[in-house]
């Protein structure tokens, strides 16, 4: 097998997994159906990934990459909490329509039993942590709300929110609950406007500077 040929049978392999993951399930999950998938023999799935797990691992990895590299386009225009609620919105909408919430919380739920599995998942969910965080901080942060709740907390509460949510939409039929959520979101996040406004430098904050005269 030429190295050519090697990339695009990877390629083949990691698109078939993805779209087996979303159709069947992890339960349905094979390297038999995704190399059927992929038309090619089920050994190529060893013979590149090791097994089926890693596969299924290096789909979450693609399909990770690129929502991240747009997502990180569509949050660099938010400057007010309001914003971000309304990006968040088309993110989770985006990552539902597109299938990643499906592979990922087909994982999620696959690593209860797997403890391997559950090491490898918490592993890429801190980029996702951070990118949160970072955001948070650049929109509220030296701001009251963020002295009330830090945006690493906040990132934290995000994330458990989002996989909350992404488990919650195989319940919701017709998703009413869940943009409930989101609309709720919408409603408050006016609210909190006072409480993104940043405080003024104090005069004498200073080290070294006792503010006397």
């Amino acid at each position: 097998m030429t190295k050519q040929a090697g990339a695009e049978t990877r390629e083949r392999l990691i698109e078939a997994a993805a779209e087996t993951l979303r159709t069947e399930g992890y339960a349905g999950t094979s390297a038999r159906t995704i190399a059927k998938a992929a038309d090619v023999n089920s050994a190529l799935v060893f013979y590149h990934f090791g097994g089926v797990d890693p596969l299924l691992l290096a789909a979450l990895d693609r399909s990770s990459e690129q929502r991240m590299a747009a997502y990180e386009a569509a949050v660099a225009g938010a400057r007010t909490l309001e914003e971000l609620v309304s990006v968040a919105t088309e993110i989770y909408r985006a990552d539902l329509e597109g299938g990643h919430i499906t592979v990922f919380s087909e994982l999620v739920g696959a690593s209860i039993a797997r403890p391997e599995l559950r090491e490898e998942i918490v592993r890429r969910s801190e980029p996702w942590i951070a990118f949160v965080e970072r955001n948070l901080d650049r929109v509220i942060g030296g701001s009251p709300l963020a002295k009330l709740l830090p945006p690493r907390d906040l990132a934290y509460a995000a994330i458990t929110f989002y996989l909350g949510v992404n488990l919650f939409t195989h319940l919701d039929a017709d998703r009413s609950r869940t943009e409930a959520l989101f609309a709720l979101a919408e409603r408050v996040a006016p609210r909190a406007k006072l409480l993104t406004v940043r405080l003024p430098r104090r005069r004498g904050s200073r080290s070294g500077d006792t503010g006397e005269t």
